[in-house]
């Protein structure tokens, strides 16, 4: 065996020392009742894995006989998961240490590096066994990490649920893999895309697989399992469900749509067109309605996912692939503030996280409202911010280079539905500096880490749109 070849995997072997170097910190240490160091240190670990791989391959290269491609657009995406990964972790310390869940810091670092180290897998694989062993790399301690909050039954209900639909839609997409080898007699991306036709078999199998990522990713219909879970889970995986792994999931979909399932484009395309529309339409109707945050966020989790999804109707892979990566950064750097702010608002009002807690919370907490506005902004699409420009250039590659009027009118529905995501947005907005309902929640003050965690956010969200090199080096590495 050629060991040399693990040598172009440095993604992936960098995170796995990070985990085994994670794993000894915390066996070693277990026990001591003060470990101040143990989140910085993650954090340090993970933003040296972040420099190091911020350097993508110049080049695509077939690693253990083609199960395994290193893409320089995979590459870029892993980086910017890490870096999504790295802001959830810096997040995540006022949560281990201060709430009643006594949940274990290392258990929290473990689980999701696990996670991220399968999402990894996933997004290089190069045959079908390899994407669906890095799914469940990924999927299994997601579940594990849903259930953290041990005493609140809550988040048990939430992760029974989380496992169950995942296990279905992992059984669903397994039966289309099946479909799949069977029309075709291979499992490798780059020999099944030459020997796919258009055979019922082959169309079917297609359907059954975009199906079960339909799952991961939270597209309607196959979302109902986004609120519930999304509700009961610690606020900050659940804020490291909405953007993390539904970006490692999009990203997977929309290159094997182009690169693998190319030949069957005209019934993809299609299946996109209703996927989208419907998650877009239903996902916003349905946020109107919420009055607990979570949930509020779930349904427009769903909602920014179908805004992601309108890349794989373009024709460009190049500029599909780089709206896409580019939309997952600045939702990063959005939603992890909105999330940030929830955690804080929750342990301060004692666990509370529907609309009402944040009435008048300008009057007591006017800089965290303030940052909580910028970010809504941004996922609303509001110029001068940094959803606006994603939501352009998902836009912009949804209609590139295709004559009929289909990926127009989808994309008119997306515009008109970006003003009813507006209104509920605001709603937010509204609560905190017009509703005067009840007493406001007092004022109380933000760890060092939460500090940083919404100041990284708030200079993503407002210089990562109008800092052209970001999508510039986005674009070469998609092109290349």
């Amino acid at each position: 065996m050629n060991y040399s070849q693990f040598l172009n995997m440095i993604p992936e072997a960098t995170l796995m020392a990070i985990l085994v170097i994670v794993f000894v910190a915390d066996f070693c240490s277990h026990g001591k009742a003060e470990r101040k160091w143990f989140n910085p240190f993650v954090c340090i670990l993970l933003l040296a894995q972040l420099v190091i791989n911020l350097c993508p391959a110049t080049e695509t290269v077939s690693l253990f006989g083609g199960i395994y491609h290193a893409t320089p657009a995979a590459s870029m995406m892993k980086s910017v998961l890490t870096f999504g990964t790295l802001v959830v972790v810096l997040q995540s310390r006022n949560w281990l240490t201060v709430t009643e869940t006594k949940c274990e810091e290392g258990e929290f670092y473990m689980l999701t590096i696990s996670t991220l180290l399968g999402m990894f897998m996933m997004m290089s694989a190069g045959s079908f066994l390899m994407f669906f062993l890095g799914l469940e790399m990924a999927s299994v301690p997601m579940g594990c990490m849903v259930a953290l909050d041990k005493f609140r039954k809550n988040s048990a209900e939430a992760a029974a649920k989380f496992i169950l639909t995942a296990t279905f839609s992992s059984g669903v997409m397994l039966y289309g893999i099946s479909f799949l080898y069977g029309s075709t007699g291979t499992l490798y991306f780059s020999d099944f895309a030459y020997a796919i036709t258009l055979s019922p078999m082959s169309i079917m199998g297609m359907i059954f697989f975009i199906a079960g990522l339909g799952f991961k990713i939270s597209l309607v219909p196959f979302h109902f399992w986004t609120a519930d879970t999304y509700q009961g889970a610690p606020t900050t995986v659940t804020g490291y469900l909405s953007v993390i792994s539904k970006g490692a999931a999009a990203f997977t979909l929309v290159t094997l749509l182009y690169k693998v399932f190319f030949a069957l484009s005209t019934f993809w395309i299609f299946a996109m067109y209703i996927l989208v529309v419907l998650s877009i339409t239903i996902a916003n109707l349905m946020a109107i309605r919420q009055t607990e945050l979570k949930r509020f966020m779930a349904f427009s989790s769903i909602s920014q996912a179908g805004y992601i999804m309108l890349v794989a109707i373009g024709s460009s892979y190049i500029m599909s692939i780089t709206a896409l990566m580019y939309y997952v950064l600045i939702y990063i750097v959005a939603n992890m503030a909105v999330f940030t702010i929830i955690a804080s608002v929750e342990n301060a009002s004692g666990g509370k996280t529907d609309m009402a807690t944040y009435n008048g919370l300008y009057k007591t907490n006017p800089k965290m409202a303030f940052l909580m506005t910028l970010a809504l902004f941004s996922l609303g699409g509001i110029p001068p911010f940094a959803g606006m420009f994603s939501k352009f250039f998902v836009f912009l590659a949804a209609v590139d280079g295709r004559p009929s009027v289909m990926p127009y009118l989808v994309v008119f529905i997306a515009l008109v539905n970006t003003v009813v995501s507006l209104y509920y947005y605001l709603l937010i907005v509204k609560a905190m500096y017009i509703n005067n309902e009840g007493e406001p929640l007092a004022t109380f003050k933000m760890d060092g880490n939460t500090k940083l965690t919404l100041a990284v956010c708030t200079a993503g969200v407002l210089f990562f749109g109008i800092a052209s090199c970001v999508y510039d080096t986005l674009y070469s590495a998609a092109a290349m």
